[in-house]
C-alpha cells in the first residue's frame, strides 16, 4: 500500500520534524522501511533511508536535522523488491538531480526496468518507486518539459499508483494520481500532499482532492492541477475538513474492521493488477503444474482460504490439491513428502508459528515450498522459493477481512491461469464486491438485531461455499463471543440437526449451482421451527423456502462464494456492536500468533 508525504515551504528550514511526524501518521500504510529526502537551495539532495520503523530509522539517521525548502518522506509496504536499504524510498534518478517516491504498484515494473537499463539509465533497485522516477527522467533527457515528461511517463506506468517527484534548483514538487490515494493541503506559507489525511491535518485543514489522471504542481504559495490527457489547467476549489483526527484515521468509519470491509474492492483491484504483472506467478504456476502432490497449508482464516483454493484448482484446472491445517501437516503428510511435492504456505503476517513449523518440516523433507503473505520481508517470504504478496496494506483490526478475500482471489487467479482460462473475467470482482456491500448492508443490520439474543447458531455451505461457512462462523465466534459452527450443509442432518428449536438461526450460503441441495437443507430445519437465513443470488426457490434471503449480485459459481463472505463479515460486526464489544480488538486474540 505504502504512504507518501511531500511539502514545499517558502524558505529553507529544518523539515526533519515535519517529515518524521507525517511518516508516523502514515505508519498504518506501511512499515517495512522508511526514508526521507530534502532538496536544498544549494542544489543538493539529502536522502536518508533504511529498513525498519519510523522511530528507529529516523533516530539512526538523524532525520530531525534535515534541512530544505522541499521535503519528501515515504513509508514502504513492500511488493516489488524485498525490504532493504536500496529498495527503500525515496529514490534518485541516474544523475542525482531528481528524487521521488510513490505508493501503489507499477505492475510492468520488470519490463520498464529492463528498458531503462538498455537506455543507459542507472537502475539501483528492484523497487517500482524507482521506476516512477526513471519513467520521468528518460523524457526529461529527451528534452521534454516536466509536465509533458510526467504525462508521457503516466502512459508507460501500468497499475494503480500515486507518486511525488522533485528536481534540484526548482521551487516546486510535482505529483500524479492514478488509482491510489492522494490529498493536497494548503497552508499560509506552504503546500503539502499525502497519501491520506492523517499526515496533513496537523498542518492544515484546507485541502484539495486530486482525481485520477491529474498532475499536481505544488509551490509554497499555490497549487496547480492539470489534466494528464491534454495538459490543460483544471479549476477545483479547496475544501475545509471538519472531522476529528480519530475519525480521519479510520476513514470516517467507527471501527477499523468496517473500514477494512469497505476497502476490499480497492485492495482486490490492486492485487489483480499486481498478479497480471508479476514475474513470480509463472514460476509458481510451473511448480504447481509439475507437483506430484500439491498441499495448501494455513491456520484459521488462511486455512479457510486454502479450502476455497482447493475447490478452485479442481474445478478450473483439474488439479487436485490437499488443504490442511498447518500443524496437522506435520504428523499427517510430512512423513510422506519429498522433492516431487509442492506446498503453498499461507499466512497473513508471514510470522504464524504453526505455519512456519510446517514449512520447516516440509523443507527438511525436500518439498518445494511456496508462500502467500501480506507482509513482504516476513519470515515466510524470506524462506520460501517464491512468495506472492496479498497487497492489502496494514490490516489493523484483529479479525481478518480484506486479507481473506485477497487470499481467495489469489487462489482463484492461479487456478484460472493453470486451467488456461481468461483472467480478464476476474476484473469484475472489485465492482461486484462494491455492489454486494451496498446491497446487503441494511438487511444484514436488521437481521443482526433480530438474532442477537442467540448465543448458538450454524453457518452451512456446500462446495465452494463450504469454506465461506467456516470463515463466517469464525468471524462470529471471534467478535460476538457466541458459539457458531460452520459445517458442510449435507452433514447437518448427521447429528447437529438435534440442536434446532423454534427460531433457531441457521445461515445457508448457496452457490448458484447448488440451490436444490441448499433448499433441501433449508427445509430440514424450517420444518422443525428454525429460522433459515439464505445468502445467495436471486432465485425463486431460495426466496420461497428460506425465512430470509440476503441477495448478492449475479456472478459465476467461483466468484459467488467470495461475495457471500461479505454479508457474514458485516453480520459479525453488527452483532459485536449490539453486544457492546470492540470488533477491532476481541478478547484473548492477537493479530500475529508467534507461539506454538
Amino acid at each position: 500500500m505504502c504512504g507518501i508525504f511531500g511539502i514545499v515551504t517558502d524558505k529553507e528550514k529544518i523539515l526533519g520534524p515535519i517529515l518524521i511526524e507525517a511518516a508516523q501518521r502514515l505508519t498504518y500504510r506501511g512499515y517495512d522501511s522508511v526514508g526521507a529526502a530534502t532538496l536544498k537551495d544549494n542544489g543538493e539532495i539529502d536522502l536518508r533511508k533504511d529498513v525498519g520503523r519510523v522511530e528507529a530509522v529516523s533516530s539512526k539517521y538523524n532525520f530531525s536535522e534535515m534541512v530544505g525548502r522541499r521535503g519528501i518522506t515515504q513509508l514502504r509496504w513492500a511488493t516489488f523488491g524485498a525490504p532493504s536499504q536500496v529498495n527503500s524510498q525515496p529514490h534518485l534518478d541516474s544523475d542525482g538531480d531528481l528524487v521521488g517516491a510513490h505508493n501503489g504498484n507499477v505492475v510492468n515494473n520488470f519490463e520498464l526496468r529492463q528498458q531503462f537499463i538498455e537506455e543507459g539509465l542507472t537502475v539501483r533497485s528492484q523497487n517500482d518507486g524507482e521506476t516512477c522516477v526513471h519513467a520521468v527522467e528518460r523524457y526529461l533527457k529527451r528534452g521534454y518539459e516536466f509536465i509533458d515528461a510526467i504525462r508521457l511517463a503516466y502512459g508507460d506506468l501500468e497499475g494503480d499508483y500515486a507518486f511525488v517527484i522533485g528536481r534540484v534548483k526548482e521551487d516546486c514538487l510535482y505529483a500524479i494520481k492514478k488509482g491510489s490515494g492522494l490529498v493536497v493541503g494548503i497552508g499560509e506559507d506552504f503546500t503539502c500532499l499525502s497519501s491520506d489525511l492523517p499526515s496533513i491535518l496537523p498542518l492544515t485543514r484546507t485541502i484539495i482532492r486530486p482525481q485520477d489522471g491529474e498532475i499536481i504542481t505544488l509551490w509554497a504559495d499555490r497549487v496547480e492541477l492539470r489534466s494528464v490527457k491534454d495538459g490543460k489547467l483544471i479549476q477545483r476549489a479547496p475544501e475545509l475538513v471538519t472531522e476529528s483526527m480519530d475519525a480521519v484515521q479510520k476513514g470516517g468509519y467507527p471501527h477499523f474492521m468496517l473500514k477494512e470491509i469497505h476497502e476490499q474492492p480497492l485492495v482486490a483491484r490492486e492485487l489483480l493488477h499486481l498478479l497480471e504483472g508479476s514475474q513470480d506467478v509463472d514460476n509458481v504456476l510451473q511448480q504447481i503444474k509439475n507437483a506430484r502432490q500439491f498441499y495448501l497449508a494455513g491456520c484459521g482464516t488462511s486455512y479457510h482460504a486454502c479450502l476455497a483454493g482447493s475447490v478452485y484448482f479442481s474445478q478450473l484446472a483439474g488439479k487436485a490439491s490437499i488443504p490442511v491445517l498447518a500443524p496437522q501437516f506435520i504428523p499427517q503428510y510430512a512423513p510422506a513428502v519429498d522433492h516431487q511435492d509442492v506446498g503453498l504456505f499461507v499466512s497473513q503476517s508471514g510470522e504464524t508459528k504453526d505455519v512456519l513449523n510446517a514449512l520447516q518440516t516440509a523443507e527438511k523433507n525436500g518439498m518445494t515450498c511456496l508462500g502467500l503473505a501480506n507482509v513482504i520481508g516476513s519470515t515466510l517470504t524470506r524462506t520460501t522459493s517464491f512468495c506472492l504478496p496479498l497487497c492489502c496494506g496494514y490490516e489493523i483490526s484483529v479479525p481478518a477481512t480484506k486479507t481473506f478475500t485477497n487470499q481467495v482471489i489469489t487462489f482463484l487467479y492461479l487456478a484460472t491461469r493453470l486451467g488456461g482460462g481468461d483472467t480478464r473475467q476476474l476484473e469484475m470482482i472489485p465492482d461486484l464486491m462494491e455492489q454486494t456491500i451496498q446491497m446487503v448492508a441494511p438487511q444484514i443490520e436488521s437481521i443482526a438485531k433480530s438474532i442477537n439474543t442467540w448465543n448458538d447458531m450454524y453457518t452451512l455451505g456446500y462446495g465452494g461455499t463450504y469454506p465461506i461457512a467456516l470463515e463466517g462462523a469464525l468471524k462470529l465466534k471471534e467478535i460476538t463471543y457466541a458459539h457458531c459452527e460452520g459445517m458442510l450443509s449435507t452433514e447437518f442432518k448427521h447429528g447437529p440437526l438435534s440442536a434446532v428449536s423454534d427460531g433457531y438461526p441457521v445461515i445457508f450460503i448457496s452457490g448458484p449451482q447448488d440451490v436444490p441441495l441448499i433448499v433441501s437443507g433449508i427445509n430440514e430445519v424450517t420444518c422443525r421451527g428454525a429460522r433459515a437465513i439464505a445468502i445467495g443470488e436471486e432465485d425463486a426457490r431460495l426466496r420461497a423456502n428460506a425465512s430470509d434471503l440476503v441477495l448478492i449480485p449475479k456472478s459465476t459459481p467461483q466468484i459467488a462464494p467470495l461475495l457471500a463472505v461479505i454479508p457474514l463479515q458485516l453480520l459479525s460486526y453488527h452483532m459485536s456492536l449490539l453486544r457492546g464489544y470492540d470488533p477491532d480488538f476481541p478478547r484473548n486474540l492477537s493479530k500475529t500468533l508467534t507461539v506454538d
